[in-house]
């Protein structure tokens, strides 16, 4: 009975321990279980940790890079500043130079605006002077028209009569005597004539009409009819321009030219005159190129002259012949250079002894 006691009491005994041990067995797993999962969300959360200390490493990386040329960057930057500021020193010291030499030429200028206005105030007073050389200018001419030439045509009248009706009364040096008077006073009326068509030139008003040159070349040689037939002359005209001029300025140029022809013309030879014109553009710098010209070239086969005397054939007074055989008084090419300038335009002569002579004469078409 005892020993059924004690074995009854021991497997009941050992019954409870199994309970103990499963009921803490149940609680070890649920406690594993539980630090599994645990440890799976450690582990889930160590590998993203991992990962986004991974993702911070590139994007260090990535920063460490950009920094690296942020800084290449700078030092770019600061090399270009110092370069920049040693452009910027040498751009102060051209500065204070150029300054310098504003306030040079500041000073220049007001000097200059000082001269002007003197040098101005001078031609002021010029002005003035030539409007009343001008005023006398004309007020010769009036003279030259009036009171000189009517005791010059008395002298004539009466030096005639004493040769005609005195005659017989006349030694032979009292006749030389009064033909030299006639010749003088013939020389002295061609003279004042000559002289009142020069003043004419530039005091006379200036009305430009487009005229075609032939015409007043045509109206020239009808005035010069008489003189032509004696000399027997042959006149050849080529071309034809239509130019703005003077027509009485440009009539007084084409007869003076061709008079002068016939009277150096070669007695032993037929005088032959050549006019030529067409339009152009001259190659020289003493007019515009931009404009049209017409040229008018008159070529004869006469005396001619020295080329050395081509720069003072217009000049006042000027004769390069003999005055004994070849009549004048030096203003005839003196009148044509004066029209000519007075239709913005410029005039050459050119020639040969013996070899005759010719004029280059170039005319706006237009008149500006």
């Amino acid at each position: 009975m005892s020993q059924e006691k004690v074995i009854s009491y021991t497997l009941n005994e050992h019954s409870e321990e199994k309970k103990n041990s499963t009921a803490e067995l149940i609680l070890a797993n649920k406690n594993l279980i539980l630090q599994i999962q645990d440890n799976e969300k450690r582990t889930a959360e160590l590998v993203a940790a991992n990962a986004e200390i991974a993702f911070q490493n590139k994007e260090k990386e990535k920063r460490a890079a950009e920094l690296a040329i942020a800084n290449n960057e700078l030092i770019f930057q600061n090399n270009e500043k110092e370069k920049r500021a040693a452009e910027l020193v040498i751009a102060n010291t051209e500065l204070a130079f150029q300054n310098n030499e504003k306030e040079k030429r500041a000073a220049e200028l007001v000097i200059a605006n000082t001269e002007l206005i003197f040098q101005n105030n001078e031609k002021e007073k010029r002005a003035n002077e030539l409007l009343l050389a001008n005023n006398e200018l004309q007020a010769f001419t009036y003279i030259s028209s009036h009171h000189l030439q009517e005791p010059l045509r008395k002298i004539q009248v009466f030096s005639d009569r004493i040769v005609n009706d005195e005659h017989q009364n006349l030694s032979e040096k009292g006749e030389y005597y009064f033909e030299r008077i006639e010749y003088a006073a013939s020389h002295m009326q061609n003279l004042i004539n000559d002289l009142l068509t020069y003043s004419r030139t530039s005091v006379t008003e200036r009305k430009f009409e487009n005229i075609q040159l032939n015409t007043i070349i045509d109206k020239v040689q009808q005035n010069l009819k008489e003189e032509l037939l004696l000399k027997k002359a042959v006149i050849e005209i080529t071309g034809d321009c239509k130019a703005a001029v003077i027509p009485a300025q440009f009539e007084q140029l084409i007869c003076n030219l061709i008079s002068n022809s016939l009277k150096f013309s070669k007695p032993d030879q037929t005088p032959h005159i050549t006019i030529k014109s067409y339009y152009t553009k001259p190659d020289t710098t003493d007019i515009s190129r931009t404009n049209n010209y017409c040229h008018l070239t008159i070529t004869d086969n006469g005396i001619g002259f020295d080329p050395l005397f081509e720069n003072r054939v217009f000049e006042m007074f000027q004769q390069l012949n003999s005055k004994t055989e070849y009549k004048g008084t030096g203003i005839g090419l003196a009148i044509v250079k004066k029209i000519v300038e007075n239709h913005n335009g410029i005039i050459t002569a050119s020639g040969k002894l013996n070899q005759g002579a010719k004029f280059d004469i170039y005319i706006p078409v237009e008149n500006n």
